[in-house]
């Protein structure tokens, strides 16, 4: 199968591409599209690819504009770092969807997948421009995030709102940091559970501690190795570590 990866983060992109050519020999990425403006041109000229690997938010707009100018009937599989919603549709939809940062199992079964659709002729181009509608109606699309946790507050419980906590963080025990700077003890086994049920819009996972909110940011430093450092606002003031492999993702999380 020809492949083509339509992905504004030339690093995301290059890694995409290695590793589909690790854990699929038949699939080969013929190009990489790092914008609309591009992908437009390319699909100009171009006959299109059999699998479609696709950020939805790129540095020009969103990628389903394409749609509007082209018919396209290849398998898409979208990529997403933070719309929840998209993560669910796809779950009812049947085409197949990447969640940032991409992890191997991931990749391969979505090409595993897309793989055992075209050998059944199971695709129908159609469930994907429906897709697009759905995507396109941000009302059909939405999704409802935990507003309130119970927190523990000496030998009492307290609720706090979503909106006022600043930071989850996960060391010996697990804590959340509310904007006033009080600290409490939360009781959860993983990030990940907190994470499902925050806004993405809102709260980023930084790395294996700590869930930040975007209003909670003061200011961001380069660091060794590609690597950020978020300044909390006081009165946190904590620094918080962005790794290499998820500087590109928290960049379009701050500037979207």
């Amino acid at each position: 199968m020809k492949a083509v990866i339509i992905e504004d983060e030339s690093l995301i992109a290059e890694e995409m591409k290695a590793n589909i050519a690790s854990l699929a020999g038949d699939v080969q990425v013929i190009e990489i599209l790092p914008s609309l403006k591009t992908a437009r041109k390319w699909f100009m000229n171009n006959a299109e690819p059999d699998l479609l690997f696709m950020d939805i938010r790129l540095s020009d707009g969103l990628s389903f504009e394409l749609f509007d100018q082209f018919t396209l009937h290849c398998p898409v599989v979208f990529c997403t770092a933070y719309e929840e919603y998209a993560i669910r549709a796809f779950k009812v939809n049947g085409v197949d969807y990447l969640l940032k940062p991409v992890q191997e199992e991931d990749l391969k079964r979505a090409i595993d997948k897309v793989r055992s659709m075209k050998e059944h002729k199971s695709f129908v181009p159609g469930d994907l421009h429906q897709l697009v509608q759905y995507f396109s109606n941000p009302s059909l699309a939405k999704v409802q995030y935990k507003e309130r946790f119970v927190i523990s507050s000496g030998s009492k419980w307290a609720p706090v709102e979503t909106k006022d906590i600043a930071l989850f963080y996960k060391d010996n025990l697990n804590y959340v940091y509310t904007f006033n700077g009080d600290r409490f003890i939360y009781d959860f086994s993983a990030l990940e559970d907190i994470e499902d049920v925050l806004d993405p819009a809102v709260f980023f996972r930084a790395n294996r501690q700590a869930i930040m909110n975007i209003h909670s940011i003061q200011s961001v430093k380069p660091h060794g190795n590609q690597k950020l450092v978020v300044q909390l606002k006081a009165p946190l003031k904590l620094e918080i570590d962005i790794s290499r492999e998820k500087a590109p993702f928290f960049k379009k999380w701050i500037d979207r």
